[in-house]
């Protein structure tokens, strides 16, 4: 037996890397000395103890000194900068990730931790839906983009969040609510997808 090969299964389990290329990194790392897999073994263990989710949004943020001892948030809700008046609602935090790296968008987001899905017992409560109508509510958003996946899932959940809105009224005008529209395929995931693809579907988002 290959004395790599339990190390070898472990990194072929990551999303997208297969056998060849968890090989490829297992040789990288025990080729490059002990120091790299030391700090490599040390990040990995101290991760979930350096990063949380963000209070406000659920974006990952670094737990410091400061936020042990205060409710901070995470840079994006910190950015005096960002438009106060638009919130874009994802998914997940690759999804955060992918509509930052597009750079189209400037304004907050919320992250759900999943879409509705009543089979695996995950409703409104589960994604934290009231606490998303009160954030809206409290901080006076004027438009808010629905930009989960274009998968049946993705779309039940921006319908339900649409119908929620409906009603609801902030700075003392109605609340736009627009959906992500053409340069993701049906089916396809926001983290998969192209800056150019990301940009444009924003970009191209209507009204519900």
């Amino acid at each position: 037996m290959n004395p790599l090969d339990p190390l070898i299964r472990q990194f072929s389990g990551l999303p997208g890397i297969g056998r060849k290329s968890a090989a490829r990194i297992v040789f990288h790392i025990l080729n490059s000395g002990p120091e790299l897999a030391q700090h490599l073994g040390q990040s990995l263990q101290e991760l979930h103890e350096q990063i949380q989710h963000c209070p406000n949004c659920g974006n990952y943020m670094e737990v410091t000194r400061e936020t042990e001892t205060e409710n901070q948030f995470c840079t994006v809700c910190l950015n005096p900068q960002r438009n106060p008046e638009k919130l874009c609602i994802v998914e997940n935090i690759r999804d955060l990730y992918t509509i930052e790296g597009a750079q189209t968008f400037d304004g907050y987001y919320q992250v759900l931790h999943g879409t509705l899905s009543p089979i695996d017992g995950i409703g409104p409560e589960q994604l934290g839906i009231h606490r998303l109508l009160e954030r809206i509510r409290n901080q006076g958003f004027r438009e808010v983009i629905l930009a989960t996946n274009p998968t049946l899932e993705g779309d039940a959940t921006a319908i339900y969040i649409k119908q929620q809105l409906a009603a609801l009224q902030t700075n003392g005008g109605p609340l736009a609510v627009s959906r992500i529209a053409s340069g993701l395929p049906v089916g396809g995931d926001l983290e998969y997808a192209d800056r150019l693809s990301v940009a444009r579907a924003l970009e191209s988002r209507y009204r519900l």
